[in-house]
């Protein structure tokens, strides 16, 4: 183990040429990033979550009830053995033939068993309450962390001038604002990576794991290596979208529609500014060209500015996605079904129902009329299965 982390912890990797560890450890008089100092992250990210749950529960959750936000969650399914049985050890989506079989043996038409597993599938999903709580929970710090950074920012001399990043770089101080900035980013995002396995289920899980995973790297990665500067830039300029969003997303569940529009447009805005022009320009310059002129490329430095590479290479697909949605939702006159990968996909269907489903009667004996056993029949079954979504604020 003692040989895996000297190997790992190899100072002509993760430092510039003729600087070692110790030149970097703390005196009297300085103060540099050290490695331990992540390991605060982990409890500060538990007490951010509980901070969160409170936040939640006596905030959100009030906020909500007064903008008539509905507490109740979709109808749920009547009690059913059998088919309970069905959903939860064999399939969430039966086929036909296990319809035909299930109709046959509880004397149920196949459209009513059909609705069963809506619902239950419904039951599982979150309420528009929910959805409410945890965008104002995100909303309410992204505010706070972008209002924290620009305060801090505006102060130094980076900002105004990249080049300050790398003048006598690694041996820039750490400074207490600093350093308090970083490990709460840090443990915020180590509560999302956490909670998301608690969180409102979303097809875009997988997605945002290696999201969270990949921001985590990265700051912790800019951390250990002193480039807590440039990283500061690439923090703050990230969270400047991700209030609007999240706001936009508030805006939706409330049925703000006008609200919500100008809101996305403004995200969309935002987003395709800062990622496609001021980041490349701004970020990427100064890590690739202004730090090659006064530092100078070590192999840290390569993999530090490649893991920036492929976030630019993200900006420009979440960026078409944005674009390509907004135009659909313009074709159809609507903006407000939308839906950045980067965040989420609150544009999905998460309540499944129809018109026609919702004004059907309670389950019933399965009629014997020969019309009727027709359209419940293959055709009947497929069609009524290809067309039950609607969209999030039905």
């Amino acid at each position: 183990m003692a040989g895996i982390l000297v190997w790992f912890w190899n100072e002509r990797f993760w430092l510039p040429h003729n600087v070692t560890w110790a030149d970097l450890k703390n005196t009297d008089e300085a103060t540099f990033p050290q490695a331990e100092d992540l390991y605060l992250a982990f409890p500060l990210a538990f007490c951010i979550f509980m901070i969160r749950l409170v936040f939640e529960r006596f905030i959100a959750r009030p906020c909500a009830l007064g903008l008539k936000i509905q507490a109740n969650g979709p109808q749920k399914a009547q009690p059913n053995a059998i088919l309970e049985k069905v959903f939860t050890a064999i399939t969430k989506h039966p086929d036909e033939k296990r319809l035909e079989g299930l109709s046959k043996q509880l004397d149920w038409d196949v459209r009513t068993i059909q609705r069963w597993f809506r619902q239950r599938r419904n039951q599982e999903k979150p309420s528009t309450l929910s959805k409410f709580c945890e965008s104002m929970w995100r909303f309410t710090f992204y505010l706070y962390i972008f209002t924290y950074g620009v305060r801090f920012l505006k102060k130094t001399s980076w900002l105004w001038d990249t080049r300050d990043c790398w003048y006598n770089y690694p041996y820039q101080t750490l400074t207490t604002e600093l350093h308090y900035y970083y490990i709460v980013e840090l443990s915020f995002y180590w509560s999302l990576m956490f909670s998301q396995f608690t969180d409102i289920k979303r097809k875009d899980f997988l997605i945002m794991f290696l999201h969270h995973l990949a921001t985590i790297s990265l700051i912790t990665f800019s951390y250990v290596n002193n480039m807590v500067r440039v990283g500061t830039l690439v923090m703050c300029l990230h969270d400047a979208s991700d209030v609007l969003l999240e706001a936009a997303k508030m805006a939706n569940y409330v049925k703000c529609q006008r609200l919500c529009d100008l809101l996305f447009v403004m995200f969309g805005l935002v987003f395709i500014s800062t990622r496609l022009a001021v980041f490349p320009v701004w970020i990427l310059n100064t890590t690739v060209f202004e730090s090659w002129d006064i530092v100078g490329p070590y192999p840290s430095w390569w993999v530090f500015n490649l893991l920036l590479l492929l976030l630019q290479v993200l900006h420009c697909f979440w960026s078409y996605l944005i674009v390509k949605i907004a135009c659909k939702a313009i074709s159809k006159g609507k903006v407000g079904k939308w839906n950045p990968l980067h965040v989420s996909n609150d544009d999905r269907s998460d309540i499944e129902s129809s018109s026609d489903e919702e004004d059907a009667p309670s389950p019933t004996k399965k009629t014997h009329n020969t019309a009727t056993n027709g359209t419940n029949g293959a055709n009947g079954t497929n069609g009524y299965l290809t067309g039950t979504t609607c969209p999030d604020e039905h």
